[in-house]
C-alpha cells in the first residue's frame, strides 16, 4: 500500500505578512521570493500557487496595508465608540503607534517617492485618513479653514514626530505630544491623558 503524504501549503496570507515584514525592514527591494521562502521555512515553489510573480505579491501587500490602515482602523474606531475626540485619538493610536502598521506605513511612504503607482495608493489612504480627521474635528470646530489646518497638523504630528530629534526643555516627548493633542482637539490641558 502506498502512503500519500499531504503537504500543507504555506497560506497566501503568510506570504503577504512576511512580505510586509520585509518591506518594513528593508523597503521594496527586500521583498524577494527566495528570501521570503527562507524566512517562512519553505521552498519558493509554493509561492507560484498564489502569485503570478513578485509584482502580484507587492500588489497584494499594498492591498492588505491599505485595508488594514483604513477600513479596519475605521471599523474598530466606530465599534469601540466614543466622542469624536476619542475616535481621533484612537485612530491615530491604531495607525501610528502600532508596532506593526507604523513601520509598514513609513516604508510605503519611502517607496512612494520612487513609484507613482504606490504614490497614488498612499494618496488614497491619506485622503481617507484626512477625511476622517475633517469629519471628527468638524464636530467641534465650525471654521472650514481651521478644520483643515487642525487636520493637517494632527496628521503631520502623527507621521513626523518620530523623525524629530529635538529635546523638549525638561518635558518628555509624551508630555509634549499629549499637550499638542489637547491643543489640536480643543481640550483642556491634560484632558487627553490616560492614567
Amino acid at each position: 500500500m502506498e502512503h500519500i503524504v499531504a503537504t500543507a501549503r504555506t497560506p497566501r496570507e503568510r506570504w503577504i505578512e512576511e512580505g510586509l515584514r520585509a518591506l518594513a525592514d528593508g523597503g521594496p527591494d527586500a521583498v524577494r521570493i527566495e528570501a521570503l521562502a527562507k524566512r517562512l521555512g519553505v521552498t519558493k515553489g509554493g509561492f507560484y500557487g498564489f502569485f503570478a510573480d513578485r509584482g502580484a505579491l507587492l500588489d497584494a501587500m499594498l492591498d492588505t496595508w491599505e485595508r488594514e490602515s483604513t477600513d479596519e482602523v475605521i471599523e474598530r474606531v466606530e465599534l469601540e465608540g466614543g466622542d469624536p475626540k476619542t475616535k481621533i485619538h484612537r485612530a491615530g493610536r491604531l495607525t501610528f503607534s502600532d508596532d506593526r502598521l507604523r513601520p509598514i506605513d513609513l516604508a510605503v511612504r519611502d517607496w512612494a517617492r520612487r513609484d507613482e503607482a504606490v504614490a497614488e495608493r498612499l494618496r488614497r489612504v491619506d485622503n481617507v485618513r484626512m477625511n476622517l480627521l475633517r469629519e471628527m474635528i468638524g464636530t467641534f470646530c465650525s471654521d472650514p479653514d481651521e478644520v483643515e489646518a487642525r487636520s493637517l497638523l494632527a496628521f503631520c504630528v502623527a507621521i513626523g514626530e518620530q523623525f524629530l530629534a529635538a529635546d523638549h526643555e525638561g518635558r518628555t516627548r509624551a508630555q509634549v505630544l499629549a499637550r499638542a493633542a489637547d491643543l489640536l482637539l480643543d481640550r483642556p490641558s491634560g484632558a487627553g491623558r490616560t492614567p
